[in-house]
């Protein structure tokens, strides 16, 4: 039997659902009858909107998808006056004020606190400035990602914005694929740095050669069924297909109608394509393709270059596009480390005014959550990193700062188990100060995913940090499984779990001694993915060694169990009521 959210999509789905909340952002949040709210809340992703968590009724999260992280000149400045002015509530982060934008892992922008009865100004703003939240959530296409600075990026082999743009003009709002049996993450990529990440994605486009009539010719090769989410991660499959970029929205709305057609709608968990392919194999998902999806030859796979790949290893030339970059123009880009991937509101708007008088206005997000502000002259690029405001989101950052991702967790997900943000900002600030890494490692990764759902994809980090709980002097904690030595490039390798739920306190000192015993024990230059390579789980889980140190974490109890985990009085039943309605 089909479940209940296909059901629900069965009746309701797509661009129909904007009509819908319209009229209750018109007629109030109250208006929703009680026993529909999961049936609408779920419809209403697929226009960039989750509810937020239990006591913070009445609020919604918006996504805005930026496709490949591209905002074009002034589209910083709408987002950060749309903070201002929008996405503030009763609850006020003890770090990040009341009002901010959060960078994604996915290239998109999130916005919280957002009421029912602001969205139609806020959609009419975005979309007057070319902005949107349409199908960034839902059972459709999410938003593109791949290399962020496609298109100006001096090391290039082929530029895939034109590509990602197609896509997203094809897809988004295309009725013959707005209803999927669960997202569809697309990646596309033209650097041989492997900045896309395709190997996590449901269908990814790498850069390859393939010589057609004689002539080497640069394309695409395709992988299917990539994901990290839940405890079933998997690396993208290779189909053996190269196309040229002409073909590439033919290929991927096949596998995306293939998938349409054949996907799981009477299981969620078991609904993505990586369970397909894992059913069928690639050779009968190219077969299928081949017969029924596309209507020419495909080509065979082609020369690909992921023995370049370097981003996201810990390792290697390029582990991310923090730092000053040439351009293919002479002219520079260069990436700001946004720690955790948020920032205020005052800081966007400050931030789009400097990238307006310093470059073009453009600006460019990527999946480590940070931003690129691209197009500045070689002769401003001194004053511009000299800027003020880059004291806190620096172009040259500590290993510590510029390796740490965190999802949302308790401050506003359902499915969080322990507060993440907060939490990440003050492990990093710590180990800046107290840990001393090997003077040749200037990249550490980091990832804190507040449950399974892996929004902070740690099983691709040099430490992965899952929420969990446990109990600490018979009192119960907030705690982390630690997972070590994952991460992509030319041999990706996922993340192993060596260390069970060990409370949140003891987390810095444990990576400090796992980094002293590394320091102490590599290879020569062994970089620490290597290092843990080498050893079996036992011996790693000896090294972690949890121990409290001078770190204090404020928040030990149970955040998931308050209404905002940074209230003076959090308990559940002290959370505000639903936003009035005007």
């Amino acid at each position: 039997m089909p479940t209940d959210v296909e059901r629900w999509k069965s009746e309701v789905y797509g661009q129909e659902i904007r009509e819908h909340l319209f009229e209750f952002a018109e007629e109030g949040y109250d208006t929703i009858p009680e026993d529909e709210r999961d049936a609408w809340f779920e419809r209403f992703k697929w226009w960039g909107l989750y509810h937020q968590r239990n006591g913070q009724e009445g609020y919604f999260m918006m996504r805005i998808g930026t496709p490949n992280g591209v905002m074009k000149p002034g589209q910083l400045r709408v987002v950060g006056e749309i903070a201002s002015e929008y996405a503030t509530g009763p609850g006020v982060n003890p770090i990040f004020g009341d009002g901010y934008a959060d960078f994604t892992t996915r290239q998109s922008i999130q916005l919280h606190w957002i009421e029912l009865s602001d969205i139609p100004d806020i959609f009419e703003k975005l979309e007057e400035n070319g902005l949107s939240t349409q199908q960034a959530c839902g059972d459709s296409w999410r938003n593109i990602v791949g290399n962020p600075v496609a298109g100006k990026d001096a090391r290039e082999v082929i530029d895939a914005w034109p590509v990602i743009h197609d896509l997203n003009e094809t897809f988004k709002g295309n009725d013959d694929h707005s209803n999927l049996p669960r997202k569809w993450k697309v990646s596309v990529t033209g650097t041989p740095d492997g900045s896309g990440q395709g190997d996590i994605n449901d269908l990814a486009f790498e850069p390859a050669y393939k010589t057609i009539d004689g002539e080497e010719t640069v394309g695409f090769n395709v992988r299917v069924g990539g994901g990290l989410a839940r405890n079933e991660p998997r690396f993208a499959r290779d189909i053996d297909v190269w196309v040229p970029p002409a073909d590439v929205s033919t290929v991927a709305g096949g596998l995306s109608a293939l998938f349409r057609d054949n996907g799981d709608r009477e299981d969620r968990y078991n609904a993505r394509i990586k369970f397909l392919v894992d059913e069928w194999g690639a050779d009968k998902v190219r077969e299928t393709l081949q017969s029924e999806y596309v209507d020419f030859e495909l080509h065979t796979a082609g020369r690909d270059v992921r023995e370049e790949y370097t981003y996201n290893t810990g390792d290697g030339d390029r582990n991310d596009l923090i730092g000053v970059h040439e351009q293919h123009d002479g002219s520079y880009f260069i990436g700001l480390n946004v720690l955790v991937g948020r920032m205020g509101a005052s800081d966007v708007l400050e931030l789009a005014d400097l990238a307006s008088e310093y470059g073009s206005g453009e600006v460019r997000l990527s999946q480590r959550q940070n931003i690129i502000v691209t197009d500045i002259p070689k002769d401003a690029v001194d004053e511009f990193t000299s800027e003020q405001l880059l004291e806190n989101y620096s172009p040259d950052p500590s290993p510590f700062m510029r390796g740490s991702v965190a999802c949302t967790g308790t401050e506003f997900c359902s499915l969080s188990i322990v507060e993440t943000k907060n939490r990440q900002v003050r492990y990093a600030r710590w180990l800046k100060d107290n840990v001393t890494l090997p003077g040749d490692v200037d990249e550490f990764h980091i990832h804190l995913s507040g449950c399974t759902a892996s929004c902070a994809q740690p099983q691709i980090a040099d430490i992965s940090l899952r929420g969990m709980k446990t109990r600490k002097n018979g009192e119960p904690v907030e705690a982390l499984d630690v997972g070590l030595g994952g991460g992509l490039g030319a041999e990706p390798q996922f993340a192993r779990w060596v260390t069970q739920r060990v409370p949140v306190d003891e987390i810095p000192g444990a990576i400090s001694n796992l980094i002293e015993t590394f320091a102490a024990e590599r290879n020569d230059d062994e970089s620490f993915r290597a290092f843990i390579d080498r050893h079996d789980n036992d011996e790693l889980d000896s090294f972690v060694a949890p121990e409290e140190t001078d770190y204090e974490d404020p928040m030990m109890h149970n955040t998931k169990r308050t209404w905002y985990p940074y209230a003076e009085n959090d308990g559940l039943d002290a959370g505000p009521s639903a936003p009035a309605d005007d």
